[in-house]
């Protein structure tokens, strides 16, 4: 490990740090432990994001939310059925929270009958499992499967759409606006509005808070009633690394799609909207995807419990306490470029005994091409207790001589 010291005095006091501030640069070729599995050369080549023929699209590394690629990904526009990822994640959410479960009866109503458009064909006045409406909604698109969902949760569809609106508005999904649960134009003209940020918003929460569903979107085919389905995602007959999400077509909306794949234990999340056929959305997210695997990669910079640094302790029961990191962090990089990564730490130079493991010593700024892309918390990995008179009596007495030729 490469490290310069830059210290500066300080006659502050804190609830441990005092004294001496030091900015620690670390070059990242040097630290092979902390940043693993670093490739044999850089790849210093990378070309401009591909053209995308759609009206907006994004795409997003799921593990660390860093957005490769984007444009007009901010408009609200016509979601058609990309809607129903919505209706599901609700769904999941009253599952999840033991609310509902997959062996409820939900029943069906002459509305949910009578909706028109893509359809699970469930019967007026029956009643169908919970978890064949959520099997109608993600892979037969069935918009009399999300009316009878909307109405099995929040007994209207009008009030499912309010539970939409408030569910948007706690996943910050800003420009979004939901009337109903199937994406359907209302009887007035009026359509639901979603932005590709928004979409891919909620297919990361999809993902990453309700796991134990997903499976549902990669599969290919759902028969109900006797009638087989097949789902209209192309992209999981084409692509093994796809297994989801949602496809939504309306005159208004054009062809959209929401698309995620996982390569090499990277997951890239990909929204494109208002494309002109079917074939176009999947060529279109295909490019996307491609170009995301290809260029970059999901980096993990830190395990829990990472050491980066040994500190002095001054006044304690033990002599110095390691620095590291209380979480797992993941960056997104070029791919390649691993090596090029520069760490600066910044800590205090008198830290003194009497604190836990846990506490906040310093920060850490990983950067490229001076970018930044992580900045964190520094804490120590164990406490350390305050000594005893005798030592601290010494310390103090180091400290001060030392302040005299300084």
């Amino acid at each position: 490990m490469t490290i310069t010291a830059n210290a500066s005095h300080n006659s502050g006091t804190g609830p441990q740090l005092t004294g001496w501030r030091r900015h620690v640069a670390v070059a990242m070729s040097a630290l092979m432990v902390l940043f693993s599995s670093l490739p044999a050369a850089a790849q210093s080549i990378m070309p401009r994001a591909p053209e995308v023929a759609a009206s907006s699209y994004i795409l997003m590394d799921a593990t660390t939310g860093h957005i490769i690629m984007e444009e007009n990904a901010d408009e609200a526009l016509p979601p058609a059925s990309l809607t129903k990822i919505m209706t599901a994640y609700i769904a999941e959410v009253e599952i999840d929270n033991g609310n509902m479960s997959y062996d409820d009866q939900a029943y069906i109503s002459e509305k949910a009958w009578r909706t028109q458009g893509s359809k699970t064909f469930v019967d007026v006045g029956s009643y169908v499992r919970v978890e064949d409406l959520l099997r109608g909604i993600i892979i037969q698109s069935g918009n009399d499967a999300s009316v009878a969902m909307a109405e099995h949760i929040a007994g209207s569809e009008e009030a499912f759409a309010d539970l939409m609106n408030q569910h948007a508005q706690a996943l910050g999904m800003d420009q979004s606006l939901f009337l109903n649960s199937s994406g359907l134009d209302t009887p007035s003209g009026d359509t639901n509005l979603m932005s590709a940020r928004d979409l891919m918003k909620l297919a990361r929460a999809t993902i990453q808070e309700h796991p134990d569903h997903y499976d549902i979107y990669s599969e290919r085919e759902f028969t109900f009633n006797g009638i087989t389905q097949g789902n209209r995602n192309s992209l999981l007959f084409r692509d093994p690394s796809v297994d989801g999400m949602k496809t939504g077509w309306t005159d208004r909306a054009g062809y959209c799609l929401v698309a995620s794949a996982e390569r090499d234990g990277m997951r890239l999340i990909s929204v494109v909207m208002g494309t002109a056929s079917e074939e176009a959305r999947a060529v279109e997210t295909q490019k996307m995807l491609s170009y995301g695997f290809r260029f970059y990669e999901t980096h993990k910079l830190y395990d829990v419990g990472d050491v980066i640094n040994t500190a002095r302790v001054w006044s304690g029961a033990e002599n110095s306490v390691e620095l590291g990191i209380n979480e797992e962090v993941f960056i997104t990089i070029p791919r390649g470029r691993a090596d090029e990564l520069t760490a600066t730490l910044d800590s205090e130079e008198f830290i003194r005994g009497g604190f836990e493991a846990g506490t906040v010593l310093g920060s850490v700024n990983v950067t490229l091409d001076d970018e930044v892309l992580y900045s964190g918390d520094v804490v120590a990995i164990e406490g350390v207790e305050r000594a005893g008179w005798l030592k601290r009596l010494i310390d103090a007495l180091t400290l001060f001589i030392m302040g005299l030729f300084n």
